[in-house]
């Protein structure tokens, strides 16, 4: 999703690693560039629950009053989707 990265749009993960260290360590193997959140912190509510995640990873493209339009597993079909939500944005002059 290189060509994206000067679009208005935001790659947002929500691990499911039991510790802090652990999701860091994946963020580090892995070289992933985008803000990833703790699914489960003490005493709070688990994100994925708030979001009715039921599979890791589900991918969740919203627009921008915060709408899903696609939730599922595909990254391209995500993608396809992210795209169509940039072009509408464009033509319309948002």
């Amino acid at each position: 999703m290189e060509e994206l990265k000067d679009e208005p749009f935001a790659l947002i993960g929500v691990n499911s690693d039991r510790s802090v260290e652990v999701a860091k360590a994946a963020i580090e193997k892995n070289g992933l560039n985008w803000r990833s959140f703790q699914n489960s912190v003490e005493g709070k509510s688990e994100i994925s629950a708030d979001w009715c995640i039921e599979a890791w990873p589900t991918i969740l493209v919203l627009d921008k009053e915060m709408k899903i339009r696609y939730r599922g597993h595909g990254g391209e079909e995500a993608t396809v989707v992210a795209r169509e939500l940039l072009a509408s944005m464009k033509s319309s002059g948002e």
